[in-house]
């Protein structure tokens, strides 16, 4: 018989990723390291599964940490677990416009059938997926934005209009809105008027082996003699701009790219042409698990040059495995880099020149970028953990399920302390508060 006051354990569906294990893709990662952290905390979690990206032929649970490589899902069908997570697989129409949207689809027809807690979509686009929930009593729907996908070139005229509609539901539909950068909680308070919770991402730091994985002799490199990029390939991220600007760096300097095609195979064929000019390139292809923790601990800097993003993990993890980063000044890039300084060099986007000359002068002093490349990875360490984002979102599911709760202001408690901030600070932004998601009573 539970005391009263004890907490019961929630149902909670994750809908809108690609599924776990994560190979590629940030919000693969997220929900992996959310969903096992939720799932340690006694709740039950299912994570709604791709087939067209984990496959029917994974193992059992192995416990945390298991399959950071390519493993695959079977699903909850067979009564399988992955870090604590049930999975369930479902199809999808692989193509561009048509795989996140329909697997969401499917997924919310299910979780709804499966009398789930909280619905918690990931991105804009499963967001619209969110008004389901309120067809079903006790239902609650949480979103975590996790960048302005109608912002992103990939998309056309159409699909950046239907993607820009789910941005202005984003901020009125769900029960809750998340967002993962501060940057982004500033976004919905100036255009949409409505406060969303910030919950950053957290970093996880895979050990390097102790005995070398092969990576660097297969790739071609020497540790500390190359600069590293990590991500999709696609043209937010322009790694077109880092191949110029590297370009312009003399001497025997390598340049390793990590990633591949999201839907964008015209633009990573001329990234291909491009790379084919420059022996010192390699095009790696997607690397993971200890393979890409040697990458990141071996480099002499990591580079991101995007144009936009959310809160990418990837920069995260490069911190937090002590390489020195350039990246874009954008603005969620500054809130993880802080001012310029060795260690932490900072580019105008876009800025061909500007970030050759930051390629330039970071390998001119490698001592001194590794230098100042310490105090950022305490820095990035102490604020980005997953078990702190962990314990606010199940307070922001506590809140959303509560019937009886007013509109979230900024001293309500359940924008709790968590990630070291008072109340206030968690459910405003810096400019101001009002209320998160729907506020929907009943």
């Amino acid at each position: 018989m539970r005391m009263r006051g004890e907490r019961r354990p929630l149902r909670i569906a994750m809908i809108g990723s690609r599924g776990v294990p994560a190979t590629w893709g940030g919000i693969e990662r997220h929900v992996e390291e959310l969903g096992a952290r939720l799932a340690s905390r006694g709740h039950e979690v299912t994570v709604f599964c791709r087939t067209n990206y984990t496959g029917p032929d994974t193992g059992p649970d192995t416990g945390p940490g298991a399959g950071g490589g390519s493993g695959t899902g079977s699903g909850e069908a067979r009564g399988q677990l992955y870090r604590g997570m049930r999975l369930r697989h479902l199809p999808t129409v692989g193509t561009k416009h048509l795989d996140a949207i329909v697997h969401s689809g499917l997924s919310t027809a299910a979780a709804l059938a499966g009398r789930f807690d909280v619905l918690h979509y990931h991105a804009l686009g499963p967001g619209m997926l969110a008004l389901a929930p309120r067809c079903q009593p006790g239902a609650r729907a949480v979103l975590t934005v996790h960048g302005l996908d109608d912002e992103r070139a990939k998309w056309g005229l159409v699909a950046r209009s239907v993607l820009k509609t789910a941005g202005w539901l984003s901020a009125r539909v769900p029960d809750a809105t998340i967002v993962v950068s501060r940057d982004l909680q500033r976004h919905y308070q100036e255009h949409h008027g409505r406060a969303s919770m910030y919950i950053p991402n957290g970093v996880v730091v895979t050990p390097a082996p102790a005995t070398p994985s092969g990576v660097l002799a297969r790739l071609g490199v020497e540790a500390g003699r190359y600069l590293l990029f990590v991500g999709r390939l696609v043209p937010e991220k322009a790694p077109d701009l880092l191949l110029r600007a590297f370009r312009r760096l003399r001497g025997e300097w390598r340049l390793v790219i990590v990633g591949d095609s999201s839907f964008t195979a015209d633009y990573v064929k001329s990234l291909r042409e491009q790379a084919a000019a420059d022996p010192r390139v390699v095009l790696a292809g997607f690397v993971y698990g200890a393979e890409l923790a040697e990458l990141y601990a071996s480099a002499a800097c990591f580079v991101l040059p995007s144009l936009l993003e959310g809160l990418p993990l990837t920069l995260l993890e490069a911190a937090a495995h002590g390489s020195p980063v350039i990246a874009s000044a954008i603005p969620p890039h500054v809130e993880v880099l802080g001012a310029a300084g060795p260690g932490r060099r900072l580019v105008q986007p876009g800025d061909e020149y500007g970030l050759a000359t930051a390629l330039e002068g970071a390998c001119d002093d490698l001592a001194r970028e590794r230098g100042g490349a310490v105090a950022l990875r305490q820095r990035v360490l102490a604020t980005y953990q997953w078990e702190q984002a962990a314990a606010t979102t199940e307070d922001v599911y506590r809140w959303a399920l509560d019937r009886r709760r007013p509109r979230l202001t900024q001293d309500h408690p359940a924008a709790s302390a968590a990630m070291g901030m008072t109340p206030a600070r968690l459910a405003a932004s810096d400019t101001g508060a009002g209320a998160v998601g729907s506020g929907r009573a009943g």
